[in-house]
């Protein structure tokens, strides 16, 4: 069974979202932050090297593979911004419509396309 590679971290969130060069992409990530902590009431964990989540949830797959991770987060990527909404929650395509070009990622992250 395979491990699941994106795991929580001690890593910085502060340390992270500081070494963003882009302004545009370090100002959006700074908004993301806010946004998330205040909507879920939890606090900032980095998954992995890039990816900041909020919460977690435990996962079991009909083949037996099982892990965990965040139950809702961001990355800031060098080409676009992925928000990441884990499935089973609601359905979102109505208010994705509004915010403008997105697609969503074969692991159901949502991705918003750099500006």
């Amino acid at each position: 069974m395979s491990e699941n590679k994106t795991v929580k971290t001690d890593g910085s969130v502060k340390s992270f979202l500081a070494a963003i060069q882009h302004p545009t992409r370090a100002r959006d990530a700074q908004t993301l932050l806010a946004l998330f902590e205040k909507i879920t009431g939890y606090p900032a964990k980095m998954w992995g090297p890039s990816i900041i989540g909020f919460g977690q949830y435990h996962y079991v797959y009909d083949s037996g593979r099982e892990g965990d991770f965040c139950a809702t987060g961001f990355s800031p990527r060098k080409a676009n911004q992925s928000i990441y909404i884990m499935p089973g929650y609601h359905d979102y395509s109505e208010i994705l419509s509004r915010i403008g070009k997105y697609k969503k990622g074969q692991s159901l992250s949502l991705c918003e396309q750099a500006r």
